[in-house]
């Protein structure tokens, strides 16, 4: 009997750099949506931007069964610098949020089998105003970050003044090359696609080669035909950090992120507040079935402004995704087995997230009368 995964969900080869990593996508906690640039610790301790913070998330993920899941890396975003490098040029942290330095951090999190990942910005400056990493500065900082123990390196390229094709186009080759130069496995992370307004043809050739996620936000949904063939062990498409559990957003949107981060082998990177997030096995996060999701996809838009995506798995199942973009009322969605392109036969259905649905005789039914449109 064939499978089928369905989750409901409204509105919402050789690694890149022959580094052995992110073979799956990878999944983690990162600092930048959830706390910015919080860098207020003398009224707000626990929410800046300090090695406070990433310790206490370090404990989360280890004690609360987020590693298990495979949510194993915790990474610094902007600001977390001193404004000044150090005598010899080298980045630094700041002292007074990042007392231990970053190489203590890092053991921090390796004695908890986690790994840390930290950012920087090619240019003068970072896109919040601290030391960027300038073309004769790319070795330095790679060397740096490897002796402090830095396993993932996210590199933006968002400082206005900089942000030339020129630069980006030459930096960021650099910086991979740099990255295997120091005999540490440095997982990279490139933002430059974000800036371009996507991954056209002209970039693909520059980007692809180097680099094992590239960050492509919006420009992502509107261009899977070119995109989802490029993706694969060591090199994934990245449409940006998870918000679940964040101010303002429900449970059924929460879950709609999860639903499309998933089936379009998105990395899983959180960013919210792990103290306060809910510790059940029921969070959207923490579904059983998520790293199942992963494989190619497909999707098509209906009149009814339901999106159906979909993807093949192994043992001959698949995945899909039902994702509602109406804003009135529930809606009961109704489809057959033959739009989907399956062919006749038995089929055993499974939802991810415990939405009522039928497969009956070719036909698929998806009730959401319980879940709000409001999205």
């Amino acid at each position: 009997m064939l499978q089928i995964w369905v989750v409901l969900s409204v509105y919402l080869s050789i690694s890149a750099l022959d580094n052995g990593l992110m073979r799956t996508p990878p999944m983690g906690w990162m600092s930048w949506e959830r706390f910015r640039c919080n860098i207020d610790c003398e009224n707000d301790s626990k929410n800046c931007i300090s090695e406070n913070i990433f310790r206490d998330m370090a404990d989360r993920l280890a004690e609360d069964g987020w590693k298990e899941m495979g949510y194993d890396h915790v990474m610094i975003d902007d600001c977390w610098s001193s404004m000044l490098r150090d005598k010899v040029g080298r980045l630094q942290p700041d002292l007074q949020r990042f007392p231990g330095g970053i190489a203590k951090l890092a053991r921090y999190l390796h004695d908890r089998g986690l790994k840390l990942g930290i950012y920087g910005d090619l240019g003068t400056h970072t896109c919040e105003g601290y030391p960027g990493t300038t073309l004769d500065k790319i070795d330095t900082d790679a060397q740096t970050f490897a002796s402090w123990g830095v396993d993932f390196l996210k590199l933006d390229c968002g400082f206005l003044l900089m942000r030339t094709m020129f630069f980006c186009h030459t930096g960021y080759p650099l910086m991979s090359k740099a990255l295997n130069a120091t005999g540490r496995t440095i997982g990279y992370s490139c933002s430059w696609p974000a800036y371009r307004g996507g991954l056209p043809p002209s970039e693909c050739f520059i980007m692809l080669p180097i680099c094992n996620l590239w960050h492509i936000t919006d420009w992502f949904f509107d261009n899977q035909e070119m995109l989802q063939p490029e993706a694969g062990p060591g090199r994934w498409n990245d449409p940006d950090m998870l918000i679940i559990g964040n101010f303002g957003l429900s449970v059924d949107q929460s879950r709609s992120q999860m639903a499309l981060w998933a089936i379009m082998a998105a990395p899983l990177i959180m960013s919210n507040n792990l103290r306060t997030l809910s510790r059940g096995q029921g969070h959207p996060a923490k579904q059983r079935s998520t790293r199942t999701l992963w494989a190619s996809r497909e999707d098509a838009c209906y009149r009814s402004h339901i999106e159906v995506y979909w993807r093949p798995l192994s043992q001959s199942a698949s995945a899909l995704v039902f994702l509602s973009r109406r804003q009135d009322m529930p809606y009961r969605y109704h489809t057959s087995l033959a739009k989907l392109n399956y062919t006749a036969g038995s089929y055993e259905g499974c939802s991810s997230f415990l939405v009522p649905f039928l497969v009956l005789s070719n036909h698929i039914v998806v009730h959401d009368d319980s879940i709000s449109s409001s999205a």
